[in-house]
């Protein structure tokens, strides 16, 4: 159990818990945006193209809804809702997309990354071997080179003020 413990608390430690918080966030945020557009806007056309009966919807009734004599349902009509699956896969199917994208955009950027961790490590490698190979004077300290300053992309900075925002509201509802 106590071992456990120790994973548990060094998987949340790792920072990757808070790389998943904000990619939930997001994606429930986007999430919420295409089910709008959907039921809103393409839910609508969907089932104004048929023109199935009064309703307009693509729907089938399998079974009609009881009433008694004062207006009281009895028993519920049994209605297949056709648009309504239709719809789901719409959203599903946009969602899907876009986080793909997402995705995608964002393995790409973390290559872009490795790549240049690993051009500055062959980099460093090459300079160590120059200056083994270099003879020896006795000489004044060389200056450490500049260090270039590497500004953080749109997507980093952003990620960053979520980060902060989620650092917040965590420190306030605490």
């Amino acid at each position: 159990m106590k071992k456990l413990l120790q994973e548990f608390k060094a998987f949340i430690n790792k920072g990757n818990v808070m790389d998943l918080a904000v990619g939930m966030i997001i994606g429930s945020a986007f999430t919420a945006i295409v089910t709008a557009l959907v039921q809103n806007i393409l839910t609508p056309l969907i089932n104004w193209i048929p023109g199935a009966g009064d309703t307009g919807a693509l729907q089938t009734v399998l079974r009609e809804a009881v009433v008694d004599e004062s207006g009281n349902v009895v028993t519920a009509a049994l209605i297949l809702d056709w648009g309504a699956v239709i719809s789901a896969i719409i959203t599903f199917l946009c969602t899907a997309i876009v986080l793909f994208l997402i995705v995608k955009a964002f393995n790409k950027m973390k290559e872009a990354g490795e790549k240049a961790k690993e051009a500055v490590a062959h980099k460093d490698e090459q300079a160590a071997e120059e200056a083994a190979e270099a003879p020896v004077e006795e000489a004044a300290p060389a200056e450490p080179a500049p260090v270039e300053e590497v500004k953080p992309s749109e997507s980093e900075m952003l990620l960053r003020e979520i980060l902060a925002e989620l650092k917040k509201s965590n420190s306030n509802n605490a």
